[in-house]
C-alpha cells in the first residue's frame, strides 16, 4: 500500500470495507439464507458470575438461535466472515491471498466479533457505574 498519507488511506479504506463486508454477510445475508438470528441477547448482571457471562458472550460466535427456536452452530458467523475474507482477496495486494493469511484474517474477524459480544454483555453495567446521576 505504500507509505505516508496515501498508504494510510488505502489501509484505512480496506479495513473499513473488511468490517462492513463482514457485518453485512454475518448479520444480514447469511442469517436470512440460513434462517438464523444473529442478534446478541445479554444474560445480564443477575445471571451468574462474570466468568459465566464472558464464556456465554464468547461462545455466541459458535452457537446461534435459529428461526425455529433451536440452538445450532453459527454458520452465519463463519460463512459470512469467510465470504468477506474471500472477497477481500480482490482488493488486497496479490501476496496476501494465500491460505495462511486468509485463515488469519478469518480468525481476526471472528475474534473481533467475540470481543464485541463481551462488550455488549458488560457495557450497560459499566455505563450505569460510570455515569451515576448525582443527587
Amino acid at each position: 500500500f505504500g507509505q505516508g498519507v496515501k498508504g494510510y488511506a488505502k489501509r484505512l479504506g480496506t479495513s473499513y470495507v473488511d468490517q462492513a463486508l463482514g457485518n453485512m454477510m454475518t448479520e444480514a445475508i447469511f442469517p436470512s439464507l440460513l434462517h438464523e438470528d444473529p442478534r446478541y441477547f445479554r444474560i445480564g448482571a443477575g445471571s451468574g458470575s462474570n466468568w459465566h457471562r464472558v464464556r456465554y458472550a464468547v461462545t455466541r460466535v459458535m452457537v446461534v438461535r435459529t428461526d425455529k427456536g433451536t440452538w445450532d452452530f453459527n454458520y452465519s458467523e463463519w460463512l459470512g466472515n469467510g465470504a468477506a475474507v474471500a472477497l477481500s482477496n480482490f482488493y488486497y495486494p496479490g501476496d496476501t491471498s494465500n491460505v495462511t493469511d486468509n485463515m488469519q484474517k478469518l480468525g481476526l474477524q471472528v475474534g473481533t466479533d467475540a470481543i464485541s459480544q463481551v462488550l455488549k454483555e458488560f457495557w450497560p453495567d459499566w455505563k450505569r457505574h460510570l455515569f451515576k446521576k448525582k443527587s
